[in-house]
């Protein structure tokens, strides 16, 4: 999701950009919640893809809840609640579509509910080697010569702190990170301000030195720092567009 905000590539075989229009057009209100999206026929013959084709990029938007197939009745978008936030798809058709305020607040929400604790874990869990590769990945962020370079570098270390925590469960959220990332780097990034390059890069050693002393609360702090700075910088931006 990262790399393809910052380079604009996206995958173009038929299957994904039927899933890509169609998604984007639903989070985007022109199929809005309880609407019935046209028929087989018609949809098949404007992307000039096959029933299967189209069957199938189907099947890929019900797994993320998006729609639903009835009987004689055709196929219908679901209500919001029914989606799945944590696919990369869905946030990024949110992103681009422009996501306000409100939404950028719940995906902060959502990191405060789990990276501090992940970090506590890593307090509990990292090896030496985990503590380096995130130390490196701070040095990295300061050292950066392209927005690009930042950005990746930010996304490796939260990453490697969900991998310190040694829960799966961490690391599979990940989504939620790149998606918070991917508005900063749109918005608001450090990048190419020396003072604030340096500053952001600080905070993140800060996380990974309290995970090698083994100080939780100092580890839990650091990493609430970083979230909610990055919530009210973007926050800030959004509210002067």
């Amino acid at each position: 999701m990262l790399k393809a905000a910052i380079t604009g590539e996206r995958v173009r075989n038929s299957h994904a950009l039927v899933v890509d229009a169609l998604g984007r057009a639903i989070v985007g209100g022109d199929y809005p919640r309880g609407s019935t999206l046209p028929g087989d026929f018609e949809l098949a013959a404007r992307f000039g893809v096959s029933r299967t084709v189209l069957r199938e990029a189907m099947k890929t938007l019900a797994a993320k809840g998006m729609i639903v197939a009835k009987a004689r009745i055709g196929t219908r978008v679901t209500d919001k609640s029914t989606w799945n936030y944590f696919d990369a798809d869905i946030l990024r058709w949110h992103l681009d579509n422009g996501a306000d305020s409100r939404f950028m607040t719940h995906l902060a929400e959502m990191r405060l509910a789990f990276e501090p604790y992940a970090a506590r874990l890593a307090c509990r869990h990292a090896t030496p080697k985990d503590v380096e590769q995130m130390l490196a990945h701070a040095d990295a962020m300061e050292n950066a010569r392209s927005l690009e370079e930042f950005a990746l570098a930010d996304l490796a270390f939260h990453m490697a702190l969900a991998e310190a925590s040694k829960n799966p469960f961490m690391y599979s959220v990940g989504t939620l990170v790149e998606a918070a990332l991917v508005t900063s780097f749109r918005l608001s990034s450090p990048f190419g301000e020396a003072a604030r390059q340096s500053s952001s890069a600080d905070k993140h050693r800060r996380i990974a030195r309290a995970i090698l002393r083994k100080d939780e609360d100092e580890a839990a702090a650091a990493v609430e720092v970083v979230i909610t700075e990055g919530r009210d910088r973007v926050g800030s931006k959004l509210a002067e567009i």
